[in-house]
Protein backbone atom coordinates (compact mmCIF):
# COMPACT_ATOMS: atom_id res chain seq x y z
CA UNK A 1 0.00 0.00 0.00
CA UNK A 2 1.54 3.31 -1.06
CA UNK A 3 0.39 6.44 0.70
CA UNK A 4 1.86 9.89 0.62
CA UNK A 5 -0.95 11.87 2.17
CA UNK A 6 -1.89 12.38 5.77
CA UNK A 7 -4.83 10.56 7.23
CA UNK A 8 -7.14 11.24 10.12
CA UNK A 9 -6.67 9.51 13.40
CA UNK A 10 -9.49 7.39 14.69
CA UNK A 11 -11.06 8.76 17.83
CA UNK A 12 -9.22 7.64 20.99
CA UNK A 13 -6.84 5.35 19.17
CA UNK A 14 -3.13 5.70 19.69
CA UNK A 15 -0.85 4.62 16.90
CA UNK A 16 2.73 3.43 16.76
CA UNK A 17 4.83 5.10 14.07
CA UNK A 18 8.02 3.28 13.12
CA UNK A 19 10.94 5.00 11.42
CA UNK A 20 11.46 1.66 9.76
CA UNK A 21 14.40 1.69 7.36
CA UNK A 22 16.97 0.73 10.00
CA UNK A 23 14.75 -0.38 12.89
CA UNK A 24 15.96 -3.68 14.41
CA UNK A 25 12.80 -4.32 16.48
CA UNK A 26 10.02 -4.34 13.89
CA UNK A 27 9.03 -7.94 14.70
CA UNK A 28 8.73 -7.10 18.40
CA UNK A 29 6.69 -4.00 17.60
CA UNK A 30 4.20 -6.04 15.53
CA UNK A 31 3.79 -8.62 18.29
CA UNK A 32 3.32 -6.17 21.16
CA UNK A 33 1.02 -3.82 19.24
CA UNK A 34 -1.15 -6.78 18.20
CA UNK A 35 -1.51 -7.76 21.85
CA UNK A 36 -2.89 -4.29 22.64
CA UNK A 37 -4.88 -3.93 19.41
CA UNK A 38 -2.90 -0.86 18.35
CA UNK A 39 -2.29 0.21 14.76
CA UNK A 40 1.34 0.20 13.59
CA UNK A 41 2.33 2.60 10.82
CA UNK A 42 5.57 1.54 9.14
CA UNK A 43 7.15 4.53 7.41
CA UNK A 44 9.98 3.72 5.03
CA UNK A 45 11.74 4.93 1.90
CA UNK A 46 11.12 1.59 0.16
CA UNK A 47 8.39 -1.02 0.38
CA UNK A 48 8.83 -3.49 3.25
CA UNK A 49 7.24 -6.85 3.82
CA UNK A 50 5.19 -7.04 6.98
CA UNK A 51 3.07 -9.72 8.57
CA UNK A 52 -0.51 -9.74 7.28
CA UNK A 53 -3.02 -7.89 9.39
CA UNK A 54 -5.32 -4.93 9.41
CA UNK A 55 -3.40 -3.28 12.25
CA UNK A 56 -0.26 -2.80 10.15
CA UNK A 57 -0.04 -0.09 7.52
CA UNK A 58 2.93 0.64 5.29
CA UNK A 59 3.61 4.18 4.14
CA UNK A 60 6.26 4.37 1.42
CA UNK A 61 7.55 7.93 1.19
CA UNK A 62 10.19 7.73 -1.53
CA UNK A 63 13.93 8.15 -1.40
CA UNK A 64 14.18 11.86 -0.65
CA UNK A 65 16.37 12.68 2.32
CA UNK A 66 14.34 12.88 5.54
CA UNK A 67 11.06 12.04 3.75
CA UNK A 68 10.12 9.44 6.38
CA UNK A 69 10.99 11.83 9.21
CA UNK A 70 8.90 14.60 7.70
CA UNK A 71 5.91 12.29 7.18
CA UNK A 72 6.06 10.95 10.74
CA UNK A 73 6.46 14.41 12.29
CA UNK A 74 3.48 15.71 10.30
CA UNK A 75 1.20 12.78 11.21
CA UNK A 76 1.97 11.90 14.82
CA UNK A 77 -0.21 13.36 17.56
CA UNK A 78 -0.40 13.55 21.33
CA UNK A 79 0.00 10.11 22.96
CA UNK A 80 1.03 8.37 19.73
CA UNK A 81 4.25 6.38 20.08
CA UNK A 82 7.15 6.98 17.71
CA UNK A 83 10.00 4.46 17.42
CA UNK A 84 13.14 6.12 16.09
CA UNK A 85 16.83 6.61 16.77
CA UNK A 86 16.78 9.89 14.83
CA UNK A 87 17.17 12.69 17.37
CA UNK A 88 15.88 15.57 15.20
CA UNK A 89 12.76 13.51 14.42
CA UNK A 90 12.39 12.69 18.12
CA UNK A 91 12.54 16.41 18.97
CA UNK A 92 9.78 17.23 16.46
CA UNK A 93 7.54 14.44 17.75
CA UNK A 94 8.11 15.37 21.39
CA UNK A 95 6.94 18.92 20.61
CA UNK A 96 3.67 17.37 19.37
CA UNK A 97 3.40 15.45 22.69
CA UNK A 98 4.02 12.07 21.11
CA UNK A 99 5.90 9.52 23.19
CA UNK A 100 9.24 8.60 21.67
CA UNK A 101 11.28 5.44 22.20
CA UNK A 102 14.58 4.46 20.62
CA UNK A 103 15.06 0.91 19.34
CA UNK A 104 17.61 0.49 22.13
CA UNK A 105 14.88 1.11 24.70
CA UNK A 106 15.62 4.69 25.70
CA UNK A 107 12.57 6.85 26.34
CA UNK A 108 13.37 10.14 24.63
CA UNK A 109 12.20 13.38 26.22
CA UNK A 110 13.06 17.01 25.64
CA UNK A 111 15.49 16.84 28.56
CA UNK A 112 17.07 13.51 27.63
CA UNK A 113 17.89 14.49 24.04
CA UNK A 114 19.40 17.93 24.72
CA UNK A 115 22.90 16.56 25.47
CA UNK A 116 22.94 13.96 22.68
CA UNK A 117 21.72 16.59 20.18
CA UNK A 118 24.63 18.85 21.13
CA UNK A 119 27.04 15.89 20.93
CA UNK A 120 25.62 15.04 17.50
CA UNK A 121 26.30 18.56 16.23
CA UNK A 122 29.86 18.57 17.61
CA UNK A 123 30.52 15.13 16.09
CA UNK A 124 29.21 16.26 12.70
CA UNK A 125 31.44 19.33 12.81
CA UNK A 126 34.48 17.22 13.72
CA UNK A 127 33.69 14.73 10.92
CA UNK A 128 33.61 17.61 8.44
CA UNK A 129 37.10 18.47 9.64
CA UNK A 130 38.22 14.85 9.12
CA UNK A 131 38.19 13.78 12.79
CA UNK A 132 36.19 10.59 13.44
CA UNK A 133 37.40 10.11 17.01
CA UNK A 134 33.92 10.62 18.50
CA UNK A 135 32.28 7.88 16.40
CA UNK A 136 31.04 5.29 18.86
CA UNK A 137 28.09 3.34 17.55
CA UNK A 138 27.59 0.27 19.71
CA UNK A 139 26.24 -2.97 18.21
CA UNK A 140 22.62 -3.83 18.99
CA UNK A 141 22.43 -6.31 21.89
CA UNK A 142 19.93 -8.64 23.53
CA UNK A 143 19.98 -6.28 26.51
CA UNK A 144 18.88 -3.44 24.19
CA UNK A 145 16.05 -5.61 22.85
CA UNK A 146 14.86 -6.50 26.36
CA UNK A 147 14.99 -2.87 27.48
CA UNK A 148 13.05 -1.85 24.35
CA UNK A 149 10.29 -4.38 25.08
CA UNK A 150 10.04 -3.29 28.71
CA UNK A 151 9.67 0.40 27.89
CA UNK A 152 7.48 -0.20 24.84
CA UNK A 153 4.92 -1.98 27.05
CA UNK A 154 5.14 0.85 29.60
CA UNK A 155 4.66 3.58 26.98
CA UNK A 156 1.67 1.81 25.45
CA UNK A 157 0.02 1.34 28.83
CA UNK A 158 0.70 4.96 29.78
CA UNK A 159 -0.70 6.25 26.47
CA UNK A 160 -3.80 4.06 26.75
CA UNK A 161 -4.35 5.25 30.33
CA UNK A 162 -4.03 8.87 29.18
CA UNK A 163 -6.68 8.24 26.52
CA UNK A 164 -8.88 6.32 28.95
CA UNK A 165 -8.79 3.15 26.86
CA UNK A 166 -6.52 0.80 28.85
CA UNK A 167 -8.30 -2.54 29.16
CA UNK A 168 -7.20 -4.78 31.99
CA UNK A 169 -7.52 -8.52 31.56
Amino acid sequence: MHKNKSYKREENKIRVFVDADSCPVKTEIYQVAKKYGIKVVIVANNYMRTPPGELIEIVTVGSESDAADIWISENCRKNDIVITSDLPLAALCIKKEARVLSPKGKVLTEESIAGPMMYREISAHLRQMGDNSLSRTQPYSQKDRSRFLQYFHQLIQSALRAEGTLKTT
